[in-house]
């Protein structure tokens, strides 16, 4: 799962734009308008390319609705991830929102009856032609809150997938060749290790170790295996190759040093701060942290190869625009997202750094960024994105963490860890039957 990084260098810009916002729009612009107000909530770090975008978009929304008093509010993704039930359910609930997407986040909430249905909203104000099948599927939640079909309960603006940072001043000093199997991987870190450099920055007290051991389990995996444990249409085994083999690949890279020892207990903000600052030559994450990467890295060239020898990886449509039931100004909400996806402001995102979905190809001139998005298309083209380890159930991502923490410290071994996988997965399938 994708957890936005607050950084401090650009974030006093940007709140600044946000709260002139929120005190903005006391002039009048009629009476459809008049004393109506717009509260509006995301957790996108304010120098992402997600929430540069977004800041654009609200002031574009005021500028049309100058009638209107905005209300923004930065959260945290864990505010919305460990509240977000009690939020969308209470009469303080924002008229939108930015929600984490999957069964057990958003479907979650759909099915409890918390969101909006924008079925009818996306066909007439075009998102549905806007945004590719593939990565609206993460809107899209059946009546057991089981994503990918049924009606259209978010709005995702851009898309994101895992690969592998890599610090190419450092693979040249060293004579590393970017990797194409995952043996070649070995090799490379086997490489670095030889040096004296840990080949891998990773935060184990966070996502990091979650993408890592994903990424490894899909390099035996095929789409029936995904299908199966995000999507519930098969039998899943905790104990077969894939999950073994990535639980037992994580615990003997530990070992032979691919990554510090002290990584679980490393949050994603060191994890970013130890590639930013050229101390690791590697980091396996997400494309949110390209802005972030393209601002913050000034002493050395940085490229990303997506993880050797996988035809499938972490990565989806990006979290999503919801409106809560409860929103008292629906309306407005809707148009809020319109602009999200309105052309300036996805051309926006992809020249800081992000990956829009509706964007001009022509107008993102930013050669990572344009990189980017072509590899984004072409995972999503051959249907290779495989989501997120911590979507089925509700939970999952603090159980993942705790018992990735277990299995690296060597508190657990490698079949209790795959049984503490197993547990949450297989109690919440029974609620669905």
């Amino acid at each position: 799962m994708k957890v936005p990084i607050f950084r401090r260098s650009t974030a006093a810009a940007v709140m600044a734009v946000a709260a002139a916002l929120a005190l903005s729009g006391c002039g009048g612009s009629g009476a459809a308008d008049a004393s109506k107000t717009l509260t509006v909530w995301w957790f996108e770090a304010p120098d992402s390319a997600m929430g540069v975008s977004s800041a654009q978009a609200l002031k574009d929304f005021q500028a049309a609705h100058p009638g209107v008093t905005v209300k923004f509010e930065q959260k945290s993704f864990d505010q919305i991830q460990q509240s977000g039930s009690m939020i969308l359910n209470s009469s303080s609930a924002p008229d939108v929102l930015e929600y984490a997407k999957g069964s057990a986040t958003a479907g979650l909430a759909a099915k409890s009856g918390l969101l909006t249905d924008l079925t009818d909203v996306a066909a007439k104000d075009g998102w549905d032609k806007k945004i590719p099948a593939s990565v609206a599927a993460v809107g899209h939640y059946d009546d057991h809150g089981v994503l990918g079909t049924g009606p259209l309960y978010g709005v995702p603006a851009y898309g994101e997938f895992v690969g592998v940072f890599y610090n190419k001043d450092m693979f040249a000093k060293y004579g590393v060749k970017v990797p194409t199997t995952l043996a070649d991987f070995e090799s490379a870190m086997d490489a670095f290790v030889a040096h004296g450099v840990t080949p891998l920055t990773m935060s184990g007290a966070e996502y990091g170790a979650n993408h890592l051991w994903y990424e490894l389990a899909l390099s035996q995996a095929d789409r029936k295996w995904v299908d199966n444990f995000q999507l519930y249409k098969g039998p899943v085994d905790f104990h077969d190759k894939a999950w073994t083999s990535a639980a037992q690949t994580m615990v003997d890279w530990g070992k032979k040093g691919y990554f510090s020892k002290d990584s679980t207990g490393i949050k994603a903000t060191d994890m970013l701060n130890a590639f930013t600052s050229g101390t690791s030559p590697m980091m396996v994450s997400g494309s949110w942290f390209d802005g972030q990467l393209k601002t913050g890295v000034k002493s050395f060239q940085w490229g990303r190869f997506q993880f050797p020898g996988n035809k499938l990886t972490a990565g989806s449509g990006g979290n999503i625009w919801v409106v809560p039931k409860n929103s008292k100004n629906k309306d407005l909400a809707y148009d809020f997202i319109n602009r999200t996806l309105d052309t300036s402001n996805q051309n926006l995102m992809g020249n800081s750094g992000g990956l829009p979905v509706a964007a001009d190809p022509a107008a993102v001139t930013d050669p990572q960024s344009s990189a980017a998005v072509a590899t984004f298309k072409s995972i999503a083209d051959r249907d290779g994105l495989a989501y997120y380890p911590d979507w089925p159930a509700p939970g999952y991502y603090d159980q993942q963490v705790k018992a990735l923490q277990n299995l690296l410290t060597g508190a657990i071994p490698v079949k209790d860890f795959n049984d503490a996988i197993a547990k949450p997965y297989q109690d919440y399938l029974s609620q669905l039957k």
